[in-house]
């Protein structure tokens, strides 16, 4: 049994309910108070309902889920910025979060005196804050705009400073939300060293993020939340798969009820219809060509079966396009391309490249071109781009090409230089 399976719990969070009561105008709410109607004026919105789990001491536990799923109300009923509506809430510890921007922060105040605000809100003393100053402006690299109003911050600069201050009053739980997504690279780098740092400490995080190549990096087990309610928690790897199938409507919630902390689940067929339904489409997708042949489907899928834009590296994943023939069309070359989202191509391919006959397609017809590939690209945002193209008299003809048709997002664990993972095997001898 691992040393994490037998320490304390230092958050349980037991059949938590947080229900919100909505007004169509304000006026509604008022009459409403003033008991001047007969008949209730409002409506209940169910933020989270029903939620259970317990964190215990020295875990990364990570918490992912759509928009309006929960994520944030549940930590702000953990710090204590919101009160619950009915269940049971035992935190053993001190907590800092870093929530969404803004929070604890008096706009009108230097940083420092921000600093000296939430130190005493955490029950510093002057004479403690004073010692750890030094240490938060040098994590938080923000020169001489310690001594200017928070008002005139970036956005960046004013969660280096939060960070900063939530990482060194020593906390023995760290709660922090999507907050670390305006930071930029470098600094992003920065806080998750010390995420490593505080794991190996022992001290306990909650980690709320889109992110999923953080959350399968550093978190020990993730809890997925969806419309207010649990669905499962388990390890990141079975989580974030679940997540996936949430994302394009796949998962049968009903089942899951019965399920105990587990993801596995079977695959379900793909919904009747168009491919292109369980994707968003770039608005500023690049669509020209010929239109003697015309892409009207397309699709990714994972090892899976699933339509997803959420792939995880080193498994396998297709892209499928369905091409309509306008006219009858000799060899046409059906191609796709990986770019990344300054534009460079970063790989593709095509049926000329891969020495594929297509022969002669007739006017009518249909093809279902299918390019499955193992993915080792590093964790990160891609686009994909579509076309189909041919040779007309030794002409070069295109037909009809999408570029920057839809995004894909690779989770991975383990990134390396570059853009692709050469998956190198090292060994080190001792000689």
């Amino acid at each position: 049994m691992s040393e994490q399976a037998t320490a304390p719990v230092v958050i349980e969070v037991s059949h938590l309910n947080k229900i919100y009561r909505l007004y169509d105008k304000p006026s509604d709410r008022l009459r409403e108070s003033l008991g001047l109607t007969r008949h209730p004026r409002s409506r209940e919105h169910h933020a989270l309902r029903d939620v259970s789990f317990s964190v215990r001491k020295g875990e990364s536990i990570g918490i992912i889920g759509t928009n309006g799923s929960g994520k944030s109300t549940i930590l702000k009923i953990i710090t204590g910025v919101l009160g619950r509506t009915s269940g049971e809430l035992m935190v053993d510890g001190r907590i800092s979060a870093l929530l969404e921007l803004g929070a604890g922060f008096n706009m009108e105040y230097t940083g420092i005196e921000n600093v000296y605000l939430n130190g005493t809100m955490m029950g510093f003393t002057k004479e403690e804050i004073d010692r750890r100053l030094p240490a938060i402006l040098e994590f938080a690299d923000i020169g001489d705009f310690a001594t200017q109003p928070v008002k005139t911050y970036s956005s960046g600069m004013f969660v280096r400073l939060a960070f900063a201050v939530a990482i060194n009053i020593d906390p023995e739980i760290l709660i922090v939300d999507e907050a670390l997504s305006v930071g930029d690279v470098f600094f992003q780098m920065k806080c998750f060293h010390k995420f490593e740092e505080f794991k190996a400490q022992g001290k306990t995080i909650l980690f709320v993020s889109h992110d999923l190549s953080s959350i399968a990096k550093y978190c020990d087990r993730v809890i997925l939340l969806n419309k207010g309610v649990k669905l499962a928690e388990g390890n990141p790897k079975d989580m974030i798969n679940m997540y996936k199938k949430v994302m394009v409507g796949q998962l049968d919630t009903e089942t899951l009820q019965t399920v105990s902390e587990k993801s596995a689940l079977t695959t379900q067929a793909a919904p009747a219809g168009s491919w292109r339904e369980n994707f968003t489409v770039n608005e500023d997708v690049i669509d020209y060509g010929e239109r003697q042949a015309e892409i009207v489907d397309f699709a990714v899928v994972d090892n899976s079966g699933a339509y997803t834009n959420l792939l995880q590296k080193g498994e396998s994943f297709s892209v499928k396009a369905r091409i309509r023939f306008n006219e009858t069309v000799k060899d046409p070359i059906f191609t796709f391309t990986i770019k990344n989202p300054k534009g460079t191509d970063i790989t593709g391919t095509n049926t000329m490249y891969e020495r594929v006959e297509t022969g002669v397609c007739e006017k009518g017809q249909e093809r279902i071109v299918t390019y499955t590939q193992n993915l080792d690209l590093q964790g990160g945002d891609y686009l994909i781009s579509l076309g189909c193209t041919g040779y007309r008299e030794d002409q070069f003809v295109v037909y009809h090409r999408l570029y920057d048709l839809i995004g894909i997002s690779v989770i991975s664990d383990k990134n390396t230089v570059g853009y692709y993972d050469m998956n190198t095997k090292i060994t080190v001898e001792k000689v």
